[in-house]
């Protein structure tokens, strides 16, 4: 396996001589400061990409290229920035660059509700509780309908915890689900964020899903002639937000897409921790059935709560097989005859170590320690697993 880590670009407070002295040989970018719609220039591709060698790494993958919101409701100027897309990819292509992850979540990109969850090595982690978004969604954002997205439990926690919050924790729990996570494809204020809910809420899964083959029709061309897989990032979490559609958060939505896409180009990312929040979702299964549209992979490990709250563990603890996973993706790779395929994995999410919290730098979820430290266990258990031979388990 590829061994690649997310880079935010020269502002970001982990530097690339980091990443190298961490160990991974890619890295996952983006060029965020192009505004959601507007064509990469290749020139500017090529400086990022002169940027990340210069290090003496590799940009190993787009993420992402992001999708504007008339894209996904198929509206406005859609055409035009489908034609932008294009040549987008084209011009990752001619640069060298041949897997763009992307995703098709509407309003919110990946979302959690606490950003400093603590654990009992006093360590940080990030966390999606349930009973706090019904808490911002009907008492504070107070959408129409909201209750009815929760079942009725949820509903009087949500009202008890409402009740006990101050100002300050209100706006701390709106800025961590609305403002815009690391990554993600910018931030609402609550008028901003019900208008956008309201423009979405036309569509049921079925008809979103629609727009998301669209597109995918629509770009299929050029990401052939310009030799990109286009690997889609499931739902995070992967259950409806708002009450808006989720497409992309269990094995049957994958089977539905590459039924209607099957082109070579049209692939998967698979995130442990997106697909994994879903106890009915098997991740070494899934690897085995969609290992040929697997080109990228976020390796992270979540606990599950019975409600749907999760929390984000340790890298080889919490409920996913991290480890017949990636005996399963292992597999996956020696099955090519060439013997030259390394699907690119990246550490997703570290804990946030006690060396870090004070520093105003760090974006949840991206600390150095951590990743470090998540990064060299996954080496860890590529290097065991390949030992005992491919597909291997102690």
């Amino acid at each position: 396996m590829l061994e690649t880590w997310r880079w935010f670009g020269p502002d970001d407070p982990v530097s690339l001589e980091q990443i190298r002295q961490a160990g991974a040989t890619g890295v996952v970018s983006s060029l965020s400061q192009i505004p959601t719609g507007d064509v990469w220039p290749l020139v500017d591709i090529e400086a990022h990409k002169q940027l990340i060698e210069s290090a003496g790494l590799v940009w190993s993958v787009v993420e992402s290229v992001p999708l504007h919101n008339d894209i996904k409701t198929r509206s406005g100027h859609y055409r035009h920035l489908i034609s932008n897309y294009q040549k987008t990819l084209i011009n990752l292509g001619a640069a060298g660059i041949h897997t763009v992850c992307y995703n098709f979540m509407p309003v919110v990109d990946w979302t959690r509700t606490n950003l400093e969850y603590v654990l009992p090595d006093n360590s940080q982690a990030l966390r999606f509780d349930i009973v706090d978004f019904a808490v911002y969604d009907i008492f504070v954002l107070q959408r129409s309908g909201a209750t009815d997205s929760y079942d009725k439990a949820v509903v009087e926690g949500a009202r008890a915890r409402f009740e006990g919050l101050d100002q300050p924790a209100v706006a701390a729990l709106e800025n961590n689900i609305i403002a815009g996570l690391p990554g993600g494809e910018g931030s609402y204020d609550r008028a901003g964020v019900l208008a956008a809910i309201n423009h979405f809420n036309q569509f049921d899964n079925e008809a979103y899903r629609q727009n998301l083959i669209a597109f995918l029709r629509d770009i299929m061309p050029s990401a052939e002639v310009a030799d990109i897989n286009m690997v889609i990032h499931p739902d995070d979490p992967p259950f409806s937000l708002f009450g808006l559609p989720r497409v992309l958060s269990t094995a049957e939505d994958v089977r539905k897409l590459v039924a209607a896409v099957p082109s070579a180009s049209n692939g998967l990312t698979l995130c442990a921790g997106s697909f994994g929040a879903r106890g009915d979702n098997n991740l070494v299964a899934m690897a085995k059935e969609f290992g040929d549209r697997i080109h990228f992979v976020h390796l992270r490990n979540i606990k599950r709560e019975s409600d749907g709250s999760f929390y984000e563990s340790a890298h080889l603890e919490g409920d996913n097989d991290i480890v017949g996973l990636i005996a399963a993706l292992l597999a996956v790779e020696a099955e090519d005859t060439s013997g030259q395929r390394a699907i690119a994995m990246r550490p997703d999410h570290g804990h946030t170590l006690t060396s870090e919290q004070a520093d105003p730098r760090l974006k949840p979820g991206y600390s150095y320690g951590g990743r470090m430290k998540g990064l060299a266990e996954l080496r860890g258990v590529i290097h065991a697993l390949t030992a005992l031979g491919t597909g291997g388990r102690p």
